[in-house]
């Protein structure tokens, strides 16, 4: 049978025993992971009366707030948050009219010894009002339909409260109840309807007066609750059982049980009516056997559950929320975590999949090499998908093959003396018979033997622990996530845990002391990996992927920086490397430093924190009807260091001055700015710069309410400046095919002329004419001739080195890699001509051909480091590069190129067009590169491509 998705039920008499910290959420920076989609079970959904809106609510402490029609992200909303368990959401509630979400869970308990409801203002994503002084964790939100009322279910006995939503007054205060309180929903009448696990079903009048209360007769533990649309009937799901009932709105006496005698196993704990009332759904852990293996189901009755069932099946796993669609069919939120929109013909019209890694079920697949600096994983359950991934080298590996010289090794379950048993999936993991000691209600799920020292590490719900020979804890940690899998390093210094947040995290043996941690995100190329006090590596593309999550007190929205914002100081793939292998930070940031001659860094985060921008109008989806938009919005300075410079994007890249940008200072920190936008859809961005950094872009999306003219109408003209060396005048230099790269990717553009493009102009430089001054002059004639309207590429092909201090240079033919300075290229000229470029820039970086070029100074160039930072929204540039982390970019005479060259030349003639529709744009020439490239060198080589969020999709070439 197929592994079900666990979710802990993490119980509320946890929070009585949980210590108090009474005063404000904690100052100090919190590093948090950010896909732009839940890392943890989704608890709770909701959505607004028109459907505008979809909320969702996780155990990762954040609450998203998604377009419903599109499934996209809109606004993620930051509670305050602490340590451990402190800021995890049970429960949201969107008001009908979609203005405000309510969202609680363990909330503010860590502070205030009490728990709160936090409320945000769903299109600022500010935090309007709290409500504190419960005395438990909140489990679920309901509003009543007409908006006047919030109901909140409670953990413990403390039974349910409800308030009014004008002036969140107390209306009803019910603490009669014997279990926790799950379920709650309003009628249109204004009666409320809640579930406990106490067995009882309890209904209320409008006036809050209890007016019925009975056993549930399907269970011992009623969860879900569902009034149908006139309020006559009432479905309830069950935590126990698989049976649904549907009971009567008017007495709660039960009318009927809807068909799940199929069921054997599981729960239909989540239940709702459609919309119109016809049809009831419910779905939990329930399963059904499709296509020769088990699948979790949401199941669909007909005439109210009265009649016969279909089953809804996707890639979900345990459902936890389902809410109607007014236009048939539901919403539906799960564990894995992800979301998705069954429509009324029982089509996934919509699904969010997760961006993390699925690292269940893999304890035999999970190995660690001899020294803990490579470890091998899978990206979906049972190990399917394997990679590895090494640290020292920053290379991830997709279906890796035989390991060579470093061999990997599984965890080892059993020694003689330690004999383990029970510790899979159980709450009591024994040791020789005897019951070793968890907290309560934690679940064991891994385990690994070191035989050496006759100790062993147990992976649970909530910690990794180290117990020695006797069962006694040497040491414990708190994990973000469950530890579906650990295992000891072969020397026995490094103890490592593959967690239900997706991340892989290494602790020192001798007192658990963590040293590292990597997300590999769910596509397969993007990666990063950080020490405890920030400092990282990333994959091109990956910045993002964590951050800084800064509190701001227990009465407002918390920020979030993505670590990007901290590059200068932070981007640091030297001291990672270095962490594993000095078993300590502060050791590895020492020798990193000495080794490069950085000086050590004395600024604290805080005090580095780029401004907050918030644009105020027009609201994201506004409509407009002339080119001309006035953009307001505030600027904030968290840092207080003062603002030096705003800009504003249209559609990822710079809004020239000729265009008609103003920034007119208003009272307070309100602002304008005036924008000229082209006659169609566009995305509109503010950024903000101090002293350390530019801000996270403030985007909104604005809808051309004119006539639409196609992008393309007024064609663009295209500049090509492509450099290539491969002879230089230093031999030992000497590359094969770097100035036929140039060449060859010169003229494929240059039949572009006419179909595109109006024009296209190229600049080729390659051998003797590839001198320094002759490439700055390029960059130079690059600059003055793009105009907004136009597309600039550049293409480089040849040697790219990083000096003993980590800066980049691209080498000219005339380089001199003992007088870099004077000799190279310098990054710096490369990244100003980019980010001054009126027009988009797309750039080919194929420099990564030698690992020896600096000798022994310095090995292989860090492409990764130049591409983030090319790529990130100040910047705006899309960058496609030959090869990443510590890989060489491959030459072959039997490809007549490089093998990055020959997939670009072939993918822009035609090959990259996957739809037939003769166009090719960035995200198809992507995918083809991708392909190709593994394809041509049997894997030994992986190209990368990056753009910024701020920019879509659009075509560099077409083929007819």
């Amino acid at each position: 049978m197929k592994r079900r998705f666990c979710v802990a039920q993490v119980l509320s008499i946890l929070i009585l025993a949980a210590a108090a910290y009474a005063g404000e959420p904690p100052k100090e920076p919190i590093l948090r992971i950010e896909t732009g989609m839940h890392t943890a079970v989704i608890k709770r959904i909701d959505v607004d009366a028109a459907n505008r809106y979809l909320v969702t609510g996780a155990d990762d402490k954040t609450i998203r707030v998604w377009e419903l029609s599109t499934g996209r992200l809109l606004q993620t909303l930051r509670p305050p948050v602490g340590d451990v368990d402190e800021g995890k959401i049970y429960a949201v509630a969107l008001s009908p009219d979609g203005r405000t979400v309510a969202a609680a869970g363990w909330t503010g308990h860590e502070w205030d010894d009490t728990c709160c409801i936090y409320f945000f203002d769903r299109a600022s994503g500010r935090l309007i009002k709290s409500i504190g002084g419960l005395p438990n964790v909140i489990n679920h939100l309901a509003y009543s339909r007409d908006g006047r009322y919030l109901a909140a279910c409670l953990g413990g006995n403390n039974g349910i409260r409800a308030y009014r939503a004008a002036d969140y007054k107390l209306v009803l205060d019910d603490s009669g109840y014997g279990d926790p309180s799950y379920g709650a929903d309003f009628d249109k009448a204004g009666r409320l309807v809640t579930t406990s696990w106490d067995g009882y079903i309890r209904l209320y009048d409008r006036a809050s007066n209890l007016i019925a209360k009975k056993k549930a007769p399907g269970g011992r533990e009623p969860f879900g609750v569902s009034f149908s649309p006139d309020g006559t009937k009432i479905a309830i799901g069950f935590h126990d059982s698989a049976k649904v009932d549907v009971l009567s709105g008017k007495d709660l006496s039960r009318l009927y049980s809807p068909d799940t005698g199929d069921i054997t196993d599981g729960n239909m704990s989540s239940v709702s009516w459609s919309h119109d009332g016809r049809f009831l759904y419910a779905g939990g852990k329930a399963q059904k056997f499709v296509n020769e293996e088990w699948r979790d189901i949401i199941r669909k009755w007909e005439d109210e559950g009265r009649g016969k069932s279909n089953d809804l099946v996707g890639d979900f796993s345990t459902v936890m929320g389902i809410r109607p669609i007014y236009t048939g069919g539901i919403v539906f939120g799960s564990g894995e975590p992800a979301f998705g929109v069954f429509d009324a013909s029982d089509r996934l019209v919509i699904y969010k999949r997760p961006a993390i890694a699925d690292l269940r079920g893999n304890w035999e697949g999970f190995l660690v090499s001899y020294d803990g600096s490579t470890v091998q994983f899978g990206y979906e359950i049972f190990g399917k998908s394997p990679a590895k991934f090494s640290v020292s080298e920053r290379l991830l590996e997709l279906n890796p093959g035989p390991s060579g010289l470093q061999i990997l090794t599984p965890p080892v379950t059993s020694a003689t003396g330690l004999n383990i048993t029970d510790w899979e999936d159980t709450y009591q993991p024994k040791l020789n018979g005897r019951a070793l000691k968890l907290e309560q209600y934690e679940l064991s799920r891994s385990l690994a033997v070191s035989s050496a020292t006759m100790t062993f590490l147990v992976g649970a719900d909530w910690h990794v622990y180290l117990f020695d020979r006797n069962g006694k804890e040497i040491w414990s940690v708190p994990v973000p996530g469950v530890a579906w899998g650990v295992n000891i390093s072969g020397d026995g210094k490094l103890a490592v845990a593959a967690l239900g947040d997706g991340t892989i995290r290494w602790y020192r043996m001798k007192d658990g002391k963590e040293l590292l941690a990597l997300f590999p995100h769910n596509d397969r190329k993007r990666w990063v990996s950080w020490t405890p006090s920030g400092y990282y590596a990333a994959a091109p593309g990956a910045e993002e992927l964590i951050g800084w999550h800064m509190n701001n007190g227990k009465d407002a929205a918390a920020d979030f920086f993505p670590v990007s914002r901290f590059r200068a100081v932070y981007y640091r793939p030297d001291v990672v490397a270095k962490v594993v292998e000095t078993l300590d930070e502060r050791e590895a940031v020492r020798l990193a430093d000495e080794e490069s001659g950085r000086k050590k860094q004395a600024v604290a985060i805080r005090e580095m924190l780029p401004p907050v921008v918030t644009i105020v109008s027009p609201a994201d989806g506004a409509e407009v009807s002339t080119p001309e938009v006035t953009v307001r919005f505030s600027v904030r300075t968290p840092s207080g260091a003062p603002v030096t410079a705003v800009k504003a994007l249209v559609d990822g890249r710079p809004a020239a001055a000729e265009r008609g940008v103003k920034v007119v200072g208003k009272e307070g920190d309100a602002r304008e700015i005036q924008v000229t936008i082209p006659e169609r859809d566009a995305e509109l961005s503010v950024i903000a710069e101090n002293r350390y950094a530019a801000s996270e872009p403030a985007t909104v999306r604005v809808r051309w309410k004119g006539v639409a003219r196609d992008e393309f109408v007024i064609k663009p003209r295209l500049y090509v400046l492509a450099v290539g060396v491969s002879n230089y005048a230093d031999k030992s230099l000497t590359l094969s095919f770097a100035a036929k790269d140039a060449r060859d990717f010169a003229a494929v553009m240059a039949g572009q002329k006419g179909r595109l493009y109006r024009d296209v102009v190229i600049k080729v430089m390659t051998d003797e004419g590839a001198t320094k001054d002759e490439i700055l002059d390029g960059l130079d004639w690059l600059q003055k001739e793009t105009t907004s309207k136009d597309v600039a590429m550049v293409f480089l092909a040849g040697h790219g080195v990083n000096d003993s201090s980590g800066v980049y240079y691209f080498l000219p033919v005339n380089a001199d890699t003992d007088r870099l300075k004077r000799t190279g290229v310098a990054f710096s000229d490369i990244k100003n001509t980019v980010a001054s470029l009126a027009g988009k820039a797309v750039l080919f970086v194929d420099t990564c051909h030698s690992g020896n070029v600096m000798g022994t100074r310095r090995g292989i160039a860090d492409i990764s480091g130049i591409v983030n930072e090319l790529a990130s929204a100040e910047n705006g540039a899309v960058v496609f590069a030959s090869s990443t982390g510590r890989q060489y970019a491959l030459e072959d005479a039997a490809w007549g190129n490089g093998a990055f060259t020959r997939a670009l030349v072939e993918g822009i003639r035609g090959q990259a067009d996957y739809t037939g529709k003769g166009k090719i744009t960035v995200n198809m020439l992507d995918l083809y590169l991708s392909e190709r490239v593994k394809e041509l060198t049997k894997g030994r080589q992986t190209p990368t491509t990056t753009k910024p969020h701020t920019v879509p999709d659009f075509p560099v070439a077409v083929t007819r």
